[in-house]
């Protein structure tokens, strides 16, 4: 009887706490406030990412953190803004980028990193994505064959006009979004990595498409900056090769970081 009596009162409990969510409107998986945070994001896979750009901000707090979903809100330059990290892939990445926009969100930058598919693209350097081949069994499931994932190109011409002609390195076009990292068999839907290079596509990464094609599909605009991190087509992807850590990546990832703040006020004040 006790113990049936205990169970009643916790079912209870966890029925008032539900209620209360609802109530505030808590969204299921990053734990955000709908109308918490502001229109200007940026987007991370990294949460010591979302930290280090937290610590760019004024007044920076911290909202949410559920998962890999690590989300502060501070001010930039008297602008409001927010970041949030989303793990690493597709599918997860975008589960970050509905409830934002579910959130508040309207324009939404991603910081990543990104390995190099054209022999200009080297280590230390940026890459703004103009678009993305999209190869991801995200985008298959949630938009019609073929459906393209193209970045905002107000929000892409202020990232060029930030990143400055005294800039660091950067250049900007098409990039990959693939669903593996470390290699395995090849087959018929492994992207071949000389053919897209030919194809003048200049880097890979793993979460662009998702970001471009939930913001098309959503009406909000969206961008990427990523801080190259190696050469794919000379290096492949081993363990042994793959190193993000070195200091000429963490300065890229720095100038990145400066660079979409920066862009974010630039679009606002339009």
């Amino acid at each position: 009887m006790k113990a049936s009596s205990t169970t009643s009162r916790n079912y209870l409990k966890d029925i008032s706490k539900n209620m209360a969510l609802v109530k505030k409107k808590i969204l299921p998986i990053t734990g955000l406030e709908i109308g918490g945070i502001p229109a200007s994001i940026l987007v991370c896979g990294d949460p010591a990412r979302a930290t280090k750009t937290a610590s760019q901000m004024q007044n920076a707090e911290l909202l949410s953190e559920h998962r890999e979903y690590r989300v502060y809100r501070g001010l930039y330059d008297g602008l409001p803004v927010a970041v949030c990290s989303h793990g690493v892939g597709a599918a997860g990445a975008a589960i970050a980028f509905e409830e934002l926009i579910a959130a508040g969100a309207r324009r939404l930058i991603r910081i990543g990193t990104c390995g190099g598919l054209q022999p200009h693209v080297r280590d230390g350097q940026l890459v703004i994505a103009t678009a993305a081949v999209n190869t991801t069994g995200y985008g298959r499931q949630v938009a019609p064959a073929g459906y393209p994932a193209l970045a905002d190109w107000k929000l892409v011409q202020a990232l060029m006009l930030a990143a400055g002609a005294g800039g660091p390195a950067h250049t900007a076009g098409i990039v990959l979004t693939t669903d593996h990292f470390y290699g395995g068999v090849e087959t018929f839907e492994t992207p071949h990595y000389p053919t897209m290079a030919a194809a003048n596509v200049l880097a890979v990464e793993m979460e662009c498409a998702a970001l471009f094609v939930v913001g098309s599909l959503r009406g909000v605009q969206t961008a990427a900056i990523l801080a190259v991190d190696g050469n794919v087509l000379e290096e492949g992807e081993s363990m042994e090769a793959y190193d993000p850590h070195r200091l000429i990546v963490q300065g890229a990832v720095e100038a990145e970081i400066e660079i979409a703040l920066k862009a974010l006020v630039m679009v606002s004040d339009e």
